[in-house]
């Protein structure tokens, strides 16, 4: 069994990445439905960093649950070291990954232990490596719930409709904006496994990488309009969102959808004018879809491309390195 101690990475207040802090903390007891797992590797997410800049609450939450000091981190890899007596199918050995809690700020990933929902957690590919394994959980089944299958009820912060993916094959075009990110190049990816075609949109740098994943087309959006180069596409998958996120809208076939994974804008007039959907998903934990998305790591159909990787203690320069952007796969914290 571990020591009663480990070392976290926790915020006492929010601001920049200075105030992420390693700290000596109690290792947790797995509850009810719970295994404690060593962490190996912790995946960095955007929402580590919108819970370190002051966003406490999670869409569709009406109050915060945070208290701090917090331990931020929802995607780890790592081995069970003890398991809650109602738990079954895991046991003391098994390497696991998994997205903690989500949507939540109870994920607690940036540790040396971490006590975890089993129902979050899937075996990890024996094909890759902790590092790996701990940048696919958010990433990946974002990329899934949006594109294959939502594979669950709970109704969206953003709107009232259930999101439906798009039934992709060969006759299916897809533009995925901001391709070479954490979302972007899983989704690629997926969209390949499918048998589409995909129109991949990022900055030059970009290229060689996106083209060995697959793009059938590349666009650097620092020397074009990618808008103005492509037409009839069936679906565009958005990773960047912001103001000008419509613009692709009127470049779908009727019958077309525009899926911003962050929040856009859209005039409902326009999309209604233009017969085509906007639909957007709120990722949530899914030990079962990690599992078959597990399966395509492990047969190399897909691959989860580390941008850089930093020791657990030096949480805030992987923080610097996600806010210079232009990050190419996954940044992951090494643990052990």
């Amino acid at each position: 069994m571990p020591t009663h101690t480990m070392r976290a990475v926790r915020l006492h207040e929010h601001g920049g990445p200075e105030v992420l802090r390693c700290d000596e903390v109690p290792v947790p007891e797995p509850g009810p439905g719970e295994v404690l797992v060593r962490v190996h590797a912790a995946g960095v997410n955007p929402p580590d960093w919108y819970l370190r800049d002051g966003l406490t609450t999670m869409p569709g939450e009406t109050e915060s649950t945070v208290r701090l000091p917090v331990i931020p981190g929802t995607d780890m890899s790592g081995v069970v070291e003890a398991v809650a007596a109602d738990v079954d199918g895991l046991a003391v050995g098994d390497e696991v990954f998994g997205l903690l809690r989500f949507p939540s700020f109870n994920g607690s990933a940036y540790a040396e232990y971490v006590a975890a929902p089993a129902s979050d957690l899937a075996r990890k590919p024996a094909g890759i490596d902790h590092v790996h394994a701990a940048g696919a959980p958010m990433a990946g089944l974002t990329a899934w719930q949006f594109l294959i299958e939502v594979g669950h009820d709970h109704p969206s912060p953003f709107q009232e409709a259930r999101h439906r993916p798009t039934a992709l094959d060969a006759d299916t075009t897809v533009l995925i904006n901001g391709a070479a990110g954490g979302v972007g190049h899983f989704a690629l990816q997926l969209a390949k496994w499918k048998g589409a075609r995909v129109i991949a949109v990022a900055s030059g740098a970009h290229a060689p990488f996106l083209s060995e994943l697959g793009a059938d087309q590349f666009i650097d959006y620092t020397k074009s309009r990618p808008e103005e180069l492509v037409h009839d596409i069936d679906l565009v998958l958005d990773t960047v969102g912001g103001p000008d996120s419509k613009r692709f809208l009127s470049r779908l076939k009727r019958g077309g959808a525009q899926f911003p994974v962050l929040p856009g804008d859209f005039d409902e007039e326009e999309t209604v004018k233009l017969g085509v959907t906007v639909s957007s998903a709120q990722v949530r934990s899914n030990g079962a879809q990690l599992a078959e998305l597990g399966r395509l790591l492990d047969a190399g159909t897909i691959h989860v491309a580390i941008d850089s990787t930093f020791a657990l203690t030096d949480a805030r320069a992987a923080h610097e390195r996600a806010a210079r952007g232009h990050i190419q796969g996954k940044i992951v914290l090494t643990v052990a």
